[in-house]
């Protein structure tokens, strides 16, 4: 962290920190909510890393009022939440649950009360089981039940909700859900699973028309993006490095900004329907980037490679807790490189996911000391600016996240928040990184 003062970021600037539904609420039969794809992944066995499960995490459906008040304490204009499909339409389809969107309902207003905008995303991998059972985002018809489900929340939260982001890191998603299967709903499918993006972006574009028609707040996707290191300098490398930036940065931007999909991965469009690219390219308000780190790339090194680029690691930076290289200026780098790539097309900016983990942990003290998550948002705060003096339009930046909560497969072994949570009390402590964060947001 540099001793120098942080930039001046312009007036109307969105600071904010994200969270989603599964990793901090909790109370998973609560208001009649149904099982997602997490629920029955988790409770799989060894599917996640310590044995646990999402059915307490955070347990932040009954302790969101005192979450509210770390965020008003925090001082943030924004807190990007994630709505739980299941807890709105607990099998995907058919009328909204009410007592599901009440608790939304409630946590909005307590939101507003505090004087923090709501930034609602409406799908962060929390699928229905019962629609994963019909075939999930393998299946053209899930687009169709997710404009339904946004209809469902716009009419009742769109008067207050002040952005919606249809989608979370949709290739996420695809790639660890669907390729690899090491998050839910588990398939094995490598590049048989483009019907997946396929049928999210289709979703998304249905779902744009569905919030637009209930609700006059910006629209939204959040898209997760990596600039690629190449690991060698010679044609093959190259090669693989553009199929990987065409699979991970361009899939799910490209199509939204009406350039259709990339051809580089190779994937057969067969599921492409007529008027299918019309609808993905549906006019959003602001692209949302979460950023971690860039991927190191090569040529595969084997002849029987079932893909066209091999991953390697990069070294020569810190580590955090998950083992991913500390890169600030990969955010610059990426900022600069949609930028030059979309021009006008490209609409807003807003970085709505920028964390690291580490393992805190309180002190003798009681306190929470995390100098290298200071140090981690120190850096990628001044990579974004200087990407804003370059003239990228970043209006927004949100720290991922409040809270330690359940991280995924790694379940609790991995901590991103702000806030330390112990889990066997749920008692919350503010890390050095909360204040750190809050005196920055009031400067």
């Amino acid at each position: 962290m540099t001793s120098a003062p942080m930039p001046e970021f312009p007036a109307g600037f969105r600071w904010g920190v994200s969270t989603s539904a599964y990793q901090i609420e909790g109370a998973v039969t609560a208001g009649d909510r149904g099982p997602s794809i997490w629920d029955t992944f988790a409770h799989s066995p060894g599917r996640i890393v310590d044995g646990s499960t999402g059915d307490e995490a955070c347990d932040h459906y009954h302790r969101y009022a005192e979450d509210v008040g770390l965020l008003a304490g925090l001082g943030v204009s924004a807190y990007r939440l994630s709505i739980a499909w299941p807890r709105v339409q607990p099998t995907g389809t058919g009328p909204a649950n009410a007592a599901g969107l009440d608790f939304y309902d409630r946590l909005v207003d307590a939101l507003l009360a505090a004087g923090v905008d709501p930034v609602a995303t409406l799908f962060h991998w929390d699928l229905p089981q019962a629609l994963e059972d019909a075939g999930g985002w393998l299946n053209r018809d899930t687009a169709h039940r997710f404009a339904e489900y946004a209809d469902l929340v716009a009419a009742r939260l769109g008067d207050r909700v002040k952005l919606w982001i249809t989608l979370n890191e949709p290739f996420v998603h695809m790639s660890l859900g669907h390729g690899t299967g090491a998050h839910a709903p588990g398939r094995v499918l490598l590049f048989d699973a483009f019907p997946v993006a396929h049928h999210q972006l289709l979703g998304h574009g249905l779902a744009v028309s569905a919030l637009r028609a209930r609700s006059t707040s910006p629209v939204a996707i959040a898209n997760n993006y990596s600039p690629v290191r190449l690991a060698g300098d010679s044609d093959a490398d190259r090669a693989a490095g553009a199929a990987y930036d065409a699979l991970h940065n361009r899939l799910f931007t490209d199509p939204l900004l009406g350039l259709g999909y990339p051809e580089e991965p190779g994937f057969d469009p067969a599921v492409v329907r007529a008027g299918d690219l019309d609808v993905i390219a549906a006019p959003i308000d602001v692209l949302g980037v979460n950023y971690y780190n860039p991927t190191g790339i090569r040529a595969p090194s084997g002849e029987d490679s079932p893909l066209p680029f091999e991953m390697v690691p990069l070294e020569g930076y810190p580590r955090t807790a998950f083992d991913w290289p500390v890169v600030p200026d990969g955010l610059r780098e990426l900022l600069v490189q949609l930028h030059r790539r979309y021009g006008d097309a490209l609409p807003p900016i807003q970085v709505t996911e920028s964390g690291c983990a580490y393992d805190d942990a309180p002190d003798a003290d009681g306190r929470v000391p995390d100098p290298d998550r200071i140090a981690y948002l120190d850096g990628h705060l001044r990579a974004v600016h200087e990407a804003m003096t370059a003239g990228v339009p970043v209006t927004g930046y949100f720290v991922w996240s409040l809270l330690d909560n359940w991280e995924w497969a790694e379940g609790f072994t991995k901590r991103f928040g702000l806030v330390h949570v112990d889990y066997a009390t749920q008692r919350r402590t503010p890390k050095s990184s909360y204040a750190w964060f809050r005196d920055l947001v009031r400067r």
